[in-house]
């Protein structure tokens, strides 16, 4: 039976019953049960805005504290220990895992919106604009994948360093010591997985949606619920021959030909647009972002309503951490060999710098036709967000090609997280295995596609929201451990390499 299942019951089974019990709830339960999702998302995000706010500036501050300290020369996997993967594999990897459907969903649809309904009053429409691509930047830059690099460094420090198990628990050993091998280590991995499933639901959800208005926009095809349904049952099965084939394969290729195919689109539409205009626009919203970086990232709205916060940055900084398990572990399993300072500056920086380019180029873009023609965009994307990318791309030479490479890929980047979650949740509930049998990881992958249909069928996004953000508020109090724990740890092994340097050996008399 090992040879196609090797499970961790105490944590497998758990898992799977918190999974169906959300699931049957939210097909069977109707309208009330709906009403209950939008009010649980409403609360959590309104009374908990202020501790997500701290939790996550505080965690880009521990990484770049990291970054430059006496740690950051620390080898992940230890001294001898070699990068498993070359630079472009591993960059590739970290964006299509960290972001991939989220940014393609969300970066024209998104400044639109904050041009359209801005949070803050602004003198100008240019002020509009930049302060509605800075919004942007602040739910994809810095602070999410703060987020990200604190998960995925603790995780490989302990489990390539200390050898410790491939799972959540590991982090937690100076603070637990070997209770993590007991409930308590249950627990922690019981709700990473729940945060992963969900979190990845989510994003597939976005994903279905974005593909279904493609086809919709090129071949009039229905873009309902029952085409949905079908893209998730394709894209499912998409991922399950991936996620055979393993992390150094299937992953590593569609990884590198998500960053291929991403670079094409991006020039693409870059030489398409006003070019001189989209370079401006990228060199003076990015210095916006990181001047405005303390006002922008602290501002809790607590004067103003706060439904605009509770709808946006608090919705993103809940999803974000109840991604960090998957997108930690995933970065973590592929970043063996880094520096401490390699990984933190490499997850912090690459990534965004690539995120607020492509941002400039679709969000900036869209923003210079809605000034030049206002409710061109805005409009038909207030009708349908998902539609964004499409309307965007309407607006420019070679359309049906540029839309077509769009849906394709908006696929890949499915495939890839729909695999890479499959990857993380299979090793938590195989016990930390780095590779668990095929058998096992077929199941997760097929798993992961049931349920994001069953709440496309029961509840729509808003279930899978209200069960990202639920799964957020639990895991960030695990975060803020997590800090602590990593910390303790390196100091402790700072504290012993001092005392052996100052004990010299008998030779040295």
């Amino acid at each position: 039976m090992k040879k196609y299942f090797d499970i961790y019951p105490n944590v497998f089974v758990p898992s799977i019953l918190l999974i169906l019990a959300f699931v049957i709830t939210a097909i069977f339960g109707g309208e009330p049960v709906l009403a209950f999702f939008d009010k649980a998302a409403t609360a959590i995000t309104t009374s908990t805005a202020w501790l997500f706010i701290i939790g996550v500036n505080f965690f880009v501050v521990v990484c770049i504290w990291l970054a430059f300290s006496k740690y950051g020369k620390i080898r992940l996997g230890g001294k001898g220990a070699k990068p498993d993967f070359k630079l472009f594999s591993w960059f590739s990897m970290l964006f299509s895992a960290g972001m991939g459907i989220g940014l393609l969903y969300f970066s024209v649809s998104e400044p639109i919106t904050h041009f359209s309904t801005h949070p803050l009053p602004t003198a100008t429409v240019a002020d509009q604009a930049i302060q509605a691509l800075n919004f942007t930047y602040l739910h994809y830059g810095l602070h999410a994948w703060g987020i990200y690099c604190i998960v995925g460094l603790a995780l490989a420090y302990f489990s390539f360093n200390k050898k410790l198990p491939f799972s959540l628990r590991s982090v937690f050993f100076p603070v637990m010591g070997r209770k993590i091998f007991g409930l308590r280590g249950d627990l922690i991995d019981i709700i990473a997985v729940v945060a992963t499933l969900f979190g990845l639901a989510t994003s597939l959800g976005f994903g279905a949606k974005q593909i279904a208005a493609g086809l919709f926009y090129l071949f009039d095809i229905p873009s309902g619920l029952p085409t949905q349904i079908a893209i998730i049952t394709i894209i499912t099965l998409i991922a399950t021959v991936s996620v055979v084939t393993g992390l150094k394969k299937g992953v590593r290729f569609l990884s590198r030909l998500n960053l291929i195919v991403a670079l094409i689109f991006l020039v693409g539409a870059f030489l398409l647009s006003d070019s001189i205009k989209i370079l401006n626009i990228f060199v003076e919203s990015t210095g916006n972002y990181f001047s405005t970086f303390l006002d922008v990232g602290t501002w809790s709205s607590a004067f103003l309503d706060q439904g605009w916060q509770s709808d946006w940055s608090i919705f993103y900084w809940a999803w974000w951490i109840a991604w960090s398990p998957f997108v930690g572990m995933f970065i973590a399993r592929v970043s063996r060999g880094r520096t401490i300072k390699e990984f933190v500056l490499g997850v912090l920086l690459v990534p965004t710098a690539m995120t607020f380019l492509w941002i400039s180029v679709f969000g900036g873009g869209a923003l210079l036709l809605e000034v030049a023609t206002p409710g061109l965009l805005s409009e038909p994307i207030a009708a349908d967000a998902a539609s964004s990318l499409f309307v965007f791309l309407k607006e420019f030479p070679l359309s049906s090609a540029t839309s077509v490479l769009g849906i394709f890929m908006v696929s890949v980047f499915f495939v890839t997280s729909s695999d890479s979650g499959s990857l993380v949740i299979d090793s938590i509930t195989s016990g930390g295995k780095l590779d668990a049998p095929v058998g096992q990881r077929i199941m997760w992958a097929l798993l992961e596609g049931i349920v994001a249909i069953a709440l496309l069928v029961g509840g729509g996004l808003k279930a899978m929201q209200t069960a990202s953000v639920s799964s957020g508020i639990l895991f960030i109090i695990i975060l803020f451990i997590m800090c602590y724990s990593l910390i303790k740890s390196l100091k402790r092994k700072k504290a012993k390499r001092d005392k052996k340097l100052k004990t010299p050996p008998p030779s040295w008399d």
